[in-house]
């Protein structure tokens, strides 16, 4: 499957395929520039900085809000049974509509789906803040995902059409998986600031000064335009697709106030696995699918999608549970608790761009991801060693850097790999697929480890009374039964990736260029 590295006849903003050769000197020439939705080459850093502010914003926003929900409970007045519906409601139409977003953005143009989902996201931000009722604080959380399912699809859509030089690509995809990854921690941090200081509204109007400078940058670097040979939309696979994500999430997210055995669980998940089997069966049916089985079933993308979902599923467990521990056992305020996962921040955004510029064009992915979900894995097992007594510096900072290391590791790459080589008319599903995954594999992973976590509390307090030395010791031992199971399901994104990515780097040298040695 190698491609021959030249991409000189390539206008900028067409990623070539995977399976075809770069174009001859007498081959004919390109299409003209009407397929191109990147932005202009000269302005292709300042278009990074433009989609980076952007992901930033819907990527902390998952975590910026659970800061502020004890200040918005009180003020509010709602009951700790519907607290978690100000996430949920985020994450339920975020995770179903990602894909009907991915395939907008295609249809209608990434642009104007770019920047109809910033101003979507910032007035409804601005609704959010503004609440008065818990209904209204909900209905605007819900607004915020469904505008966050067309922005971000849209936004690494234009990122992997934006660059397609080999060596550039690497570069931006280092920048963006860096930001991807870190921005929970960073809105552990923001949200804390802003609570503390400020007011839990101001967790929600930050996003529109994001939104402003993202939307100021996009209106006046992006290129306007779809691609000529635009698809049709997939009204049965759309319908499908959302309806089972929805059951899915919703699923999981009833899991963490509901037993497994009660319908509001199993039965969701139950029919969210049925409606998702179908939306597979129908794409390989449908003349237009909204999922083309072309995107998902090359080894490399489809294993980045599955560490993409694997390093979800870990990443905002720990992310919950140690912000858990530093608060309820080292009595770390918000604001604390946020500055002590910096330090892993900065090895992720060191780590990324490291990796994609250096790691992955010499050595190709097959070592570097699984080496990532290795290392991830081993700063899980080290956590489990934390106890009442523990510190900061001594015992949480050293595996919090290995972790930090993993990510970095995993994220660029695979996003890079995940979205490498695809059609331009398929570059916005394929978006969506990566961060479908990331969010899927988010709330399974939170639910799990969640109810796993009470579990293991609730036995240690078994025949024991219930003072508040033991109270601290049975809380860290749910917190260790989470880190014990985060390691596990990065053991297991280990061996997959070792097994799906391809040897060999990539065949141009460069983590962008697409094809790798098989």
């Amino acid at each position: 499957m190698d491609r021959s590295p030249g991409s000189e006849g390539v206008p900028e903003g067409i990623p070539q395929p995977l399976s075809q050769p770069a174009p001859s000197a007498e081959a004919p020439p390109p299409p003209p520039a009407a397929q191109h939705t990147g932005g202009k080459h000269e302005h292709r850093w300042l278009i990074l900085a433009v989609i980076a502010t952007a992901q930033l914003m819907v990527v902390l926003d998952a975590t910026i809000v659970n800061i502020a929900l004890p200040s918005a409970q009180q003020d509010l007045g709602f009951t700790d049974g519907n607290r978690q519906w100000v996430v949920t409601a985020y994450a339920l139409a975020f995770g179903s509509l990602l894909l009907l977003g991915g395939r907008i953005a295609d249809l209608v143009g990434r642009k104007a789906v770019f920047l109809a989902g910033l101003a979507g996201f910032a007035l409804a931000s601005a609704l959010g803040g503004a609440a008065t009722s818990f209904g209204m604080l909900v209905i605007a959380r819900a607004l915020q995902g469904l505008f966050g399912a067309l922005l971000a699809p849209a936004a690494l859509s234009l990122l992997s059409t934006t660059f397609t030089d080999p060596r550039e690509r690497a570069k931006a995809f280092g920048i963006y998986g860096a930001v991807a990854g870190s921005g929970a921690a960073v809105g552990l941090l923001l949200g804390g600031v802003l609570t503390e200081y400020l007011d839990w509204r101001w967790c929600l109007y930050v996003n529109l000064a994001f939104a402003a400078a993202a939307m100021i940058g996009g209106a006046r670097l992006l290129h306007p335009g779809a691609p000529e040979d635009r698809p049709k939309l997939d009204v049965p696979g759309t319908l499908l697709v959302s309806a089972g994500l929805f059951c899915i999430v919703y699923g999981f997210a009833n899991a963490e106030t509901h037993d497994w055995g009660d319908p509001l669980t199993w039965g969701f998940l139950v029919i969210g696995v049925v409606l998702v089997t179908a939306f597979a069966w129908w794409q390989t049916r449908a003349s237009h699918p909204l999922l083309p089985l072309r995107v998902v079933l090359d080894r490399d993308r489809g294993a980045s999608f599955l560490a993409m979902f694997i390093s979800g599923a870990g990443m905002f467990g720990v992310f919950l549970f140690l912000t858990y521990y530093m608060q309820q056992i080292l009595g770390y305020t918000p604001i604390k608790t946020g500055l002590a996962f910096i330090p892993m921040v900065a090895v992720l955004i060191v780590i990324s761009v490291l990796t994609t510029n250096v790691l992955v064009p010499r050595f190709g992915a097959k070592p570097v991801v699984p080496l990532g979900m290795g290392l991830s894995a081993a700063g899980m097992v080290w956590l489990t060693a934390l106890d009442t007594t523990s510190g900061y510096a001594l015992h949480v900072l050293p595996p919090l850097l290995v972790f930090g290391l993993g990510l970095g590791l995993i994220f660029a790459p695979a996003m890079s790999m995940a979205t490498s080589g695809v059609a331009a008319h398929d570059a916005g599903v394929a978006s969506a697929m990566v961060n479908t995954t990331q969010q899927v594999g988010g709330s399974i992973g939170t639910a799990l480890l969640n109810t796993l976590a009470t579990s293991a509390a609730a036995n240690y307090l078994v025949g024991k009374r219930p003072t508040p030395e033991v109270q601290a010791q049975a809380q860290v031992q749910s917190y260790e039964t989470a880190y014990w199971w985060s390691a596990l399901f990065f053991a297991v994104g280990c061996a997959i990736t070792v097994v799906l990515y391809r040897k060999g780097r990539p065949a141009d040298s460069h983590l962008g260029g697409g094809a790798t040695h098989m």
